[in-house]
């Protein structure tokens, strides 16, 4: 007799491939989410490197953005080198930016390395700025 207890499974309970094994509806409505994304984009383009004249999502230091059903804003996030001199003040400034767009509950920055920030992830916008073509 085995150790392990086996779960009946329900026709629509079998995981199909390539599929996630769970999903969630959310509580917020799909444009509803886009809305907020889109104004913590508007709100992270607010945000600036004090040595390079470019915002950093169109810098391209921003990889990852999430919003969860409380409306709290989660963001990975890069320097364009590990020792620049505002590490440390920088995810504050963007918690704060985005902690103050409308229906947004909080932020939580999250600093990240890898994969490492190179110039090809500048938008075009952020080359013609820095004339970098």
């Amino acid at each position: 007799m085995a150790d392990t207890l086996e779960r009946p499974q329900a026709a629509d309970d079998v995981v199909q491939p390539n599929q996630p094994a769970l999903t969630f509806p959310s509580a917020i409505a799909p444009e509803e989410v886009d809305r907020l994304k889109d104004d913590v984009v508007a709100a992270l383009k607010t945000v600036f490197d004090p040595e390079i004249p470019v915002d950093i999502y169109e810098l391209g230091l921003i990889y990852r953005l999430e919003i969860d059903d409380d409306r709290m804003a989660t963001i990975d996030m890069t320097l364009t080198a590990p020792a620049c001199p505002v590490a440390g003040e920088m995810p504050g400034w963007v918690e704060n930016a985005v902690g103050a767009v409308s229906g947004i509950s909080g932020a939580k920055v999250n600093m990240v390395f890898d994969p490492a920030w190179d110039q090809s992830r500048m938008s075009d916008e952020a080359r013609v700025a820095l004339d970098m073509w």
